[in-house]
């Protein structure tokens, strides 16, 4: 929960410093770039501690891509995802204790937590601390790389996270995997994600 606070926070924050206008903005400049800092400073220490949980816990085989029948898998469970939910059908990988997430749902969240999310907190730690980053690369400033870096990871991170929360609410209900989520706990009867 806290986690969905930050991105949010983060969210809305680099929205308003990206498209800021001294006559109107969501939020002012200086507040702005404050709440971002803290948010991402908060959501690195969670990120560290989630990395950390999962390699100890054995959480992260959960988060390992199948490649053998990738394609495949992504395609039954993206048909299910557009029209077999919509017509009553079960879903093709049911959550159960050895699989916690569906193909389609390993695969986006392995891209996120392992690539996207890392290449936003790094880049976001060189905009934050901006004598860090390497004065240009090939000729482009090092800045202007690690911004467009930060923005274009933090807007594919944007729409995940919107298409994140569309797809929980295709439950047994519209919360069952809402509160899932908040507590932790899938209850297999709930499944229809």
């Amino acid at each position: 929960m806290l986690n969905a606070i930050f991105i949010l926070v983060l969210i809305i924050t680099g929205l308003s410093m990206q498209y800021s206008n001294p006559d109107v903005f969501l939020i002012p400049f200086p507040i702005s770039v404050r709440m971002h800092n803290v948010s991402g400073i908060g959501l690195t220490a969670s990120y560290l501690l989630f990395i950390t949980g999962n390699n100890i816990s054995g959480n992260g085989k959960h988060y390992r891509i199948q490649w053998q029948g990738l394609k495949k898998s992504l395609l039954v469970q993206l048909q299910y995802y557009l029209w077999g939910y919509f017509k009553k059908q079960s879903p093709p990988y049911p959550i159960n204790e050895e699989r916690k997430f569906n193909p389609l749902q390993a695969f986006t969240y392995a891209l996120s937590v392992y690539i996207g999310f890392p290449l936003v907190m790094i880049s976001g730690w060189g905009l934050l601390y901006p004598e860090t980053i390497i004065d240009g690369i090939f000729g482009v400033s090092g800045l202007l790389l690690t911004d467009l870096v930060h923005v274009i990871m933090g807007f594919l991170l944007s729409i995940f996270m919107i298409v994140h929360i569309y797809l929980c609410t295709m439950g047994l209900h519209p919360l069952a995997n809402f509160r899932a989520i908040i507590t932790g706990w899938h209850h297999v009867g709930e499944n229809n994600k």
